[in-house]
């Protein structure tokens, strides 16, 4: 890190060092939640909606560049600076809004992974969840031994999604001609592609990793001057390109593989478990195998994940950190609670976006106004075109938030 700082290691040698961060939050947007969209989106509109995915993933990279640069520059995470600068009052309600979206997300990544293991070992959807909670418990004690070790871990789960789409491609029919015309052709076929639209961009921005990210990037390393800060800027901008645009083609690859496994004969397909019994007859068991295996390395990784966000804004926002295997266990409680009383699964996962949605503008605001003040950012402050895409970005989800929980609330049918 100190041959960076000082110049002597540049490029991609350069980023070695601090490559880490924008992976672990790359996670949160190849959870299981984006397995459910995606597979939808596939499956219904084949093609028709790889440009939703695209244009997600784009606002993600600005705002998890933001969230990187904030740490960076100001050493402390979103969090710690909305304890420090917002009334008390609302940092409370933040902090309660931002601990429940937190525990949503992790009603979506512990299913993921339980749905996943039941299906691959025939094993009851209890006995998954158990699973599920003592390996990331399990995974979380790295941290311990060091970030890099859990950054590495976690690397390899996203390394066997992203393997595991790539070999679906193989397997499942692509229509190349026709993906290249319609990722660059924007439209909205009939309501329920609305809907499927606000699943996708609604569900990428996730407030936990907006403030896990300028954690993870604060407490990487002290810079000592302007030079250096804008070294690490420069870095971490990379790497949150790279790690995203994995990300990016994971999902792109998951609504390929839907397209062509069940566009032309089963469109209805919504559910996970549908999509992998009905994988079986049409592409073959090892296509449906993978296909598990990687909602369960997504399951893991995602928690993990989840359960280091939800970590860093209890100790943000009021400076109160609790035992890890304490977190975990409460975290838990609402995944066993939905089964336990018969919810289904696919539909929790679902409402655990709504939930998400519900707590987005408070980081997405915080995150603007924050980086855009001198006072706060001085010479790293947002100029006015990264304000106004910013703003845009903003706006397009938010709007699209507020439109999902018309439609969960009933007041408008999509």
């Amino acid at each position: 890190m100190q041959e960076v700082l000082q110049g002597r290691r540049t490029g991609l040698a350069g980023l070695a060092p601090f490559a880490g961060p924008a992976v672990v939050v790359s996670v949160a947007y190849i959870d299981p939640g984006n397995f459910a969209t995606n597979i939808q989106a596939g499956a219904r509109y084949g093609y028709g909606l790889l440009w939703v995915v695209v244009l997600a993933n784009l606002i993600a990279m600005l705002f998890q560049s933001l969230s990187a640069r904030l740490g960076i520059v100001t050493g402390r995470d979103l969090a710690q600076l909305c304890r420090e600068r917002l009334p008390k009052p609302l940092v409370y309600v933040m902090w309660v809004v931002s601990e429940l979206a937190a525990m949503a997300t992790d009603v979506a990544e512990f299913l993921g992974g339980a749905i996943g293991l039941s299906l691959l070992f025939h094993l009851p959807l209890l006995v998954g969840m158990v699973i599920t909670g003592i390996v990331t418990y399990a995974l979380l004690l790295l941290e311990g031994m060091g970030y890099r070790r859990l950054e590495l871990a976690i690397g390899a789960l996203v390394g066997v999604v992203g393997l595991s789409y790539l070999v679906e491609l193989f397997v499942a029919p692509v229509g190349w001609a026709s993906l290249g015309q319609q990722i660059f052709m924007p439209k909205l076929p009939d309501s329920a592609a609305v809907a499927i639209a606000v699943g996708i961009i609604g569900a990428t921005v996730m407030p936990h990793a907006l403030f896990l990210h300028s954690g993870l990037t604060e407490r990487r390393a002290r810079p000592k001057s302007d030079d250096q800060r804008r070294r690490i800027i420069r870095l971490s901008n990379l790497e949150v390109v790279l790690a995203l645009t994995v990300a990016g083609l994971i999902n792109l690859a998951m609504v390929v593989m839907a397209a062509g496994a069940f566009h032309g004969s089963h469109p209805d397909v919504a559910k996970i478990e549908t999509a992998y019994r009905t994988l079986v007859p049409l592409l073959g068991g090892a296509a449906a195998t993978i296909f598990l295996i990687s909602l369960v390395a997504s399951g893991f990784s995602s928690s993990v994940v989840g359960t280091m966000a939800g970590q860093m804004i209890m100790q943000g926002f009021v400076a109160f950190r609790i035992p890890i295997w304490v977190r975990r266990s409460v975290t838990m409680l609402p995944s066993f609670a939905v089964v336990i009383a018969g919810v289904d699964a696919t539909r929790a996962l679902v409402m655990s976006q709504v939930a998400l949605s519900i707590a987005l503008p408070f980081p997405m605001i915080a995150l603007v106004w924050f980086t855009s003040r001198r006072d706060i950012m001085g010479v790293f402050h947002n100029r006015w075109p990264v304000v106004a895409l910013a703003g845009v970005g903003a706006l397009v989800v938010l709007s699209l938030n507020v439109v999902l929980l018309l439609d969960a609330a009933g007041v408008i049918s999509l």
